[in-house]
């Protein structure tokens, strides 16, 4: 049986577009690297480029063309991202996978063929297509029945035919449309953008894009020599997971993280759009206008701007692409260390720092390379780090001055003194004139302990506004670093003691201050103590309602240094109103306590009057109890009248003293 495959056999094949070659790459820091393709095309050739599905948003919002040769691009083709079965039902056949070609010619009823026999070629219109089953005597046979333009049917075998063609060239395209379809889906992952050309001569295309790549590393050596400053040497990781190689590319490395994002641009959107009926025919009605108030005829129409002019935009795209092809230089420098040649010139980008490598570079795909893009002398200063996280012993350290003019990106560091390992360290980027810590092991010839002294509040300002008295106190504390080197040899210790939120350092003065830390600097001589006291202090306010201050309370505040002779004036009358009223409490507690207990006597008077009565023969010792009944009822008036004279009394002072609060004010 002849399957449905042998027909891409006779369909004329499409035009093969060229690749462009990769020529630059600059890697970055957020996770995208820049990609230029350039090379040259004939007359009317278009170009390819193959991309993964997920990078096609990131080359749709990036991609810039550019015809050096003065040339036009007349515009550009890719792969759509729609489902094959959603493709494919646009044409109007259907290729089956198992198909016959009889089954195929049988869907093309009335389509014109040319079919050739031997030496013989035929052309008619398609009738049917058919399989004829396998007999004794025959094979299973596939059969074509063709109205001839002599107006003869004839049947045909397939088997026979050496060749078929559609005499219909928009049919032939279509054919050649689906097989390509059908073609470019087995590749789930590779999409094609195609760049198009009307122009009858040789061109010179360059084309750049940016696409999600890894992000570059550095690691860094650093090498301490006896009596000059250290060597730093540097060293760029890159992963080509390009999917082809990098062959004798211009590479970069770009250390900083400009911003990036994923758009998805290569996804078809639809708009969802309402379903508007046309309304029914009916009779007009009359409509009535109001008047005008403000004539605007000619006033143009708030917020919307003048289109640009074409000159503009033209410059603006121009600044686009020179902004998008990156930086070239032409500086080279050559350092040898440890056998290494550093080809590499550096450039300041604003927020960036780029490393062009300026020998070409070839790394093949899916395979990493290290190459050195730096190698130069560095500002240092060996010292000791101390923070109480590390323990008693602090870390060897190097203060580096980044001297090399270029921005050092952040990496480990590999440590070696006395041509010997020495530890590691971590930094952060870098840049051109700042200092930055690294602490590689520990120096186990130093000890620290630190002691904490106790702290004491004093109150420094004292204010009153509306009935309320703000203190404000300072709280001293101390932390007591004792520091023992037991080498034979001086020293530098960094003391790096933490912030706390409020504290602000007294003493000494801190050599520098991070956005985290304050750091001390000690002079350590050879077999040596020495004891590093910082002192801090923490600022903080109290409120609280003059009216619940006693007068003991009160009286500390006045007697207190921090406080205004204004305001030692107003609070000393309070305080003379509160000492009255707590006269008065106590007077009117004592004159309450006397009526209870004449209260109880009396109680306990009328008990025995009742008791007597019952017993003949005592109403002489009841008239005396009735006498002094009567004394206990006048005595208990008289205390009554004198209780309510120390209330009355008393809201008059709380009153007083309530309008006397309420103007406090210094």
């Amino acid at each position: 049986m002849r399957r449905i495959f042998l027909l891409a056999g006779v369909v004329v094949a499409s035009a093969m577009a060229a690749d462009l070659p990769i020529r630059e790459v600059i890697l970055y820091k957020s996770g995208v690297g820049y990609f230029e393709r350039g090379g040259r095309l004939g007359p009317g050739e278009a170009a390819r480029l193959d991309f993964k599905a997920s990078d096609m948003n990131d080359v749709l919002k990036s991609l810039t063309l550019e015809d050096r040769n003065g040339g036009k691009v007349t515009g550009l083709r890719y792969d759509s991202s729609e489902p094959l079965d959603q493709k494919l039902a646009e044409f109007p056949f259907k290729v089956g996978g198992q198909a016959s070609l009889a089954v195929f010619m049988d869907q093309m009823k009335g389509a014109k063929i040319e079919v050739k026999y031997g030496a013989e070629t035929l052309s008619g219109a398609i009738v049917s297509g058919r399989l004829v089953g396998a007999d004794r005597d025959h094979p299973e046979r596939e059969q074509l029945v063709l109205l001839l333009d002599s107006g003869e049917l004839r049947t045909f075998d397939l088997a026979a035919a050496s060749a078929i063609r559609f005499a219909d060239p928009k049919l032939q395209a279509q054919l050649r449309d689906y097989l390509t379809v059908v073609n470019q889906s087995r590749s789930l992952d590779k999409r094609s953008i195609y760049i198009d050309s009307s122009d009858a001569k040789e061109r010179q295309i360059a084309a750049s894009y940016m696409v999600p790549t890894p992000v570059w590393k550095s690691s860094y050596r650093l090498i301490f020599a006896d009596k000059t400053d250290p060597t730093l040497e540097g060293w760029a990781i890159i992963d080509n997971t390009s999917g082809e190689d990098w062959t004798n590319v211009a590479l970069a490395v770009v250390s900083g993280r400009p911003v990036s994002f994923i758009s998805k641009l290569y996804e078809p959107k639809y708009v969802p759009r309402q379903t508007v009926e046309l309304p029914e025919d009916r009779a007009a009605a009359p409509v009535v206008y109001g008047g005008a108030v403000a004539e605007t005829r000619n006033a143009p129409m708030a917020g919307l701007a003048p289109a640009p002019p074409k000159a503009m935009a033209r410059q603006a795209m121009g600044s686009l692409q020179a902004g998008i092809a990156g930086a070239r230089f032409k500086d080279e420098r050559d350092a040898i260390l440890s056998n290494v040649a550093v080809n590499v010139a550096g450039a300041d980008l604003g927020e960036l720092f780029e490393y062009r490598f300026s020998t070409p570079v070839t790394v093949k795909k899916d395979e990493s390379a290290m190459l050195p893009f730096l190698q130069q002398k560095i500002g240092s200063r060996r010292l000791l780090i101390y923070s109480e996280e590390y323990g008693e012993h602090p870390m060897s350290a190097a203060e580096l001055t980044n001297s090399t003019g270029k921005t050092l990106d952040g990496g480990p560091i590999t440590v070696f003194d006395a041509a010997s390992y020495a530890g590691e360290a971590l930094i952060t980027t870098l840049k051109t004139g700042d200092k930055r810590l690294i602490s590689y092991a520990v120096d186990l010839g130093t000890r620290v302990t630190t002691q904490f002294d106790s702290s004491r509040s004093l109150v420094r300002e004292i204010h009153v506004n509306r009935g309320v008295l703000t203190a404000r106190l300072a709280e001293d504390e101390t932390k007591t670093y004792t520091i023992r080197n037991v080498d034979q040899k001086a020293k530098t210790l960094i003391i790096e003691q933490a912030q706390r939120p409020e504290y602000k350092v007294l003493s000494p003065k801190p050599v520098e201050t991070t956005t985290t830390a304050n750091r001390f600097e000690v002079k350590l001589g050879p077999d040596s103590t020495e004891k590093v006291p910082v002192a801090e202090e923490r600022v903080y306010d109290t409120t609280t309602s003059v009216s619940s201050l006693t007068p003991d309370v009160l009286l500390t505040y006045v007697q207190n240094k921090a406080i205004s002779d204004a305001g030692r004036r107003q609070l000393q009358q309070v305080l003379d109103l509160k000492r009255q009223i707590a006269g008065l409490d106590g007077q009117i507690r004592q004159t309450e306590s006397d009526i209870n207990n004449v209260a109880s006597d009396e109680n306990r008077i009328r008990q025995n009057i009742s008791s007597l009565n019952q017993v003949s023969g005592q109403q002489e010792q009841v008239q005396k109890y009735a006498r002094q009944l009567a004394d206990q009822e006048n005595q208990l008036a008289a205390l009554r009248d004198r209780d309510a004279g120390f209330k009355k009394q008393k809201a008059g002072i709380e009153s007083n003293l309530n309008d006397l609060i309420a103007k406090l004010e210094f």
